[in-house]
């Protein structure tokens, strides 16, 4: 179990990285790796409602939604359960580091339409993972969102003191560099 688990882990961290292979979640990926600090407080974020997602769907499409034999409504359960998380993340951000919730700004409640919590949520249960190793799943998903995240902004801000031929500025260079990235992101797939 921990073995399958730790295999989990890895993969879907780094060989299947939300970000740099299944292409979900590139709306925050894309607006919010400006700075790596806004970048790193979206990821945790995002690690948050992402594991938390996966044990809340988890639980309710396994106690609720297979008993009474209406799986074909977890996709509805399971974006209300996001909206409903986010909105407590929002809530918590607001109150309790109002800075971080203003950098953020409109890419918080993108969380709830980040099809990489959707998609989380929906393998989870495609691959039929218990709660536990959907946790698992859910935690290392958002760790290489964050990962993900942290490392183009970060170069996003080398990339300001370079010498970028014009054509190249803005987001024609943030997409070549996501794209370099994810070529990098493909030399994981040997771990495993």
């Amino acid at each position: 179990m921990v073995k399958e688990l730790l295999v989990i882990l890895i993969s879907s961290s780094l060989v299947n990285n939300v970000v740099l292979s299944q292409f979900l979640g590139l709306c925050p990926f894309l607006g919010v790796s400006k700075k790596t600090d806004t970048a790193t407080g979206m990821g945790v974020a995002v690690i948050f409602v992402i594991t938390l997602a996966s044990a809340v769907a988890g639980l309710i499409y396994q106690y609720i939604l297979v008993p009474l034999d209406i799986t074909y409504l977890q996709t509805i359960v399971f974006i209300l359960v996001i909206a409903a998380l986010v909105q407590f993340v929002e809530m918590f951000l607001k109150k309790f580091m109002p800075s971080l919730y203003q950098s953020l700004g409109v890419y918080l409640p993108l969380i709830t339409t980040n099809c990489a919590v959707l998609g989380v949520a929906l393998t989870n249960v495609q691959k039929n993972y218990g709660i536990m190793t959907g946790i698992v799943n859910g935690f290392a998903t958002a760790v290489g969102f964050t990962v993900s995240i942290v490392i183009l902004a970060g170069i996003r801000e080398k990339l300001t003191h370079n010498d970028i031929p014009e054509s190249f500025q803005g987001m024609p260079i943030v997409l070549v560099t996501a794209g370099l990235m994810a070529i990098a992101f493909c030399g994981f797939s040997g771990l495993l």
